[in-house]
């Protein structure tokens, strides 16, 4: 009968979900993640294979976090732009406070991560387009209504979200003018290209 695992895991990936968005990969030594984890390097080892198998467990459950919250957020409203300007603004005026780092966990490792760590850079990748296609599904859903027009691809306008994110969280990191962060989050979707 095999033995079965003395912790739990999920407990433990949030605790490093956590730890990892706060510090980045580099700056996460292993006595960082035995002390916020609590289990020795080699149960970590054993667990996760290495600091990269729990750092790509950690960027998958930051993942799946995005796309649970965004699904709460289409159960919340019938409008599909009314659902992703309610996300949006969870993700730059909550976070601003309430996150580890006020930057996307994702576009965080992006910029941190060299040529070295291809394998993760390409991960972390893969994660980011999980999350661009949930925004797909809802601007599509949102032309076929017809809230918004249909001149720009759904893919196009996603990505142009993706970027008004990230330099939405960077600016939230240097204001502390909740209402024009709201504002311009506001403006993502009454100006162009919508």
């Amino acid at each position: 009968m095999a033995k079965q695992a003395k912790f739990d895991r999920q407990a433990v990936i949030n605790l490093a979900t956590n730890l990892y968005w706060h510090k980045g990969f580099h700056a996460t030594s292993m006595r960082n993640l035995q002390e916020e984890v609590d289990m020795r390097p080699g149960s970590i080892y054993a667990a996760f294979g290495s600091k990269e198998g729990l750092f790509k467990e950690a960027l998958k459950n930051y993942t799946d976090m995005a796309k649970n919250q965004i699904n709460q957020c289409k159960q919340m409203y019938n409008s599909p732009i009314e659902a992703l300007s309610t996300f949006i603004k969870a993700l730059v005026l909550d976070t601003r406070e309430n996150a580890p780092n006020g930057m996307c966990m994702l576009a965080k490792t992006i910029s941190e991560l060299t040529p070295e760590h291809q394998e993760l850079i390409d991960i972390t990748k893969s994660h980011l387009n999980e999350i661009a296609s949930e925004f797909v599904k809802l601007i599509q859903e949102a032309q076929n209504l017809g809230q918004i027009s249909q001149d720009k691809s759904a893919e196009d306008l996603a990505n142009y979200i993706q970027v008004q994110i990230t330099g939405l969280r960077t600016f939230a990191k240097i204001t502390n003018d909740k209402s024009k962060l709201e504002t311009m989050i506001d403006d993502i979707f009454t100006h162009y290209p919508f």
